[in-house]
C-alpha cells in the first residue's frame, strides 16, 4: 500500500545543452541542477553530436546556441523539428533577438533569450516552455502578433529583417572577412551563387557599391547592428 502521506517527489524535467563554449555551458548546468524540478541530462557542442545524443536520451527541452562548431543552431531546431520528437528548444544566444528571435520560432523553436540575461530569466523561461507557452520579450511577441495581424511598422524593423537565412550566413562570412571565392567554398556553392547573394544584399540593404557591402558586414558582424 503507498503511503500518500510520503508521496513519491515528482520526477525532474530533464534538460538538454548544445553549446561550444565550455565555461557557459557549465555555469548553465549548475543553475539549472540547483532546482528542484530540473536537472541537465547531457550536453554537445556540436550539431552531429546534439542529434545522436537527442535521440539517445530524449531531454524533456533543449537548450539550443545558436553559433555552434561547424554549424549553426537554427539548422539543429530544423533537424529537430524534421524528426517530430516534439521536443521543445529554448535559444540562448549573444546575437540581437531583433534579428534572430523570429527567425528561430519559425524553424520551430520555443522560446529565446539573450546571454546577457540568461543567469536571470532561463529557469523561468524553462519553465514556461515545459508548460506549452512560447517565451520571447514583449517586444519581440509583439512585433511577432503586429506582424500576423497586418499591423507592423517599417520604423523599428531591422534592414536584415527581409534576409533569408543563407544571406544572413553569407553577410556574416563577409563580415569575418571571407572573399567571394572563400565564402563560395565554406557554402559548397559556385562564385557565381555567391555573386548573386552579394547583389540581393545590396539591394535589400539599399548598399551601392560591394565595399559598402564589406563594411557593412563588418560592421555587422563586431556591432551586431540591426
Amino acid at each position: 500500500m503507498v503511503n500518500c502521506s510520503n508521496p513519491l517527489p515528482a520526477a525532474k524535467r530533464r534538460v538538454f545543452i548544445v553549446e561550444d563554449h565550455p565555461i557557459f555551458s557549465m555555469g548553465m548546468s549548475e543553475l539549472i541542477n540547483q532546482e528542484a524540478d530540473l536537472e541537465v541530462c547531457g550536453s554537445a557542442d556540436n550539431i552531429a553530436a546534439a542529434l545522436r545524443a537527442i535521440a539517445a536520451l530524449t531531454p524533456d527541452l533543449i537548450i539550443v546556441d545558436l553559433a555552434l562548431k561547424g554549424g549553426q543552431g537554427i539548422d539543429l531546431i530544423r533537424e529537430v523539428e524534421k524528426a517530430k520528437k516534439n521536443i521543445p528548444m529554448l535559444v540562448l544566444s549573444m546575437h540581437d533577438e531583433a534579428i534572430h528571435a523570429e527567425r528561430c520560432i519559425l524553424a520551430g523553436a520555443k522560446g529565446y533569450i539573450m546571454k546577457q540575461e540568461a543567469s536571470e530569466s532561463v529557469i523561468g523561461a524553462l519553465r514556461h516552455i515545459l508548460a506549452g507557452n512560447i517565451h520571447v520579450s514583449s517586444k519581440i511577441m509583439n512585433k511577432m502578433v503586429n506582424k500576423l495581424t497586418g499591423r507592423a511598422g517599417t520604423a523599428d524593423i531591422p534592414a536584415t529583417s527581409s534576409l533569408t537565412n543563407r544571406e544572413l550566413e553569407v553577410l556574416t562570412l563577409i563580415g569575418k572577412g571571407l572573399s567571394p571565392a572563400e565564402v563560395a567554398e565554406t557554402l559548397h556553392v559556385s562564385p557565381k551563387t555567391v555573386g548573386t547573394y552579394r547583389e540581393r544584399l545590396k539591394e535589400k540593404l539599399g548598399l551601392k557599391h560591394g565595399a559598402e557591402l564589406v563594411r557593412y558586414a563588418v560592421l555587422w558582424v563586431e556591432f551586431n547592428l540591426p
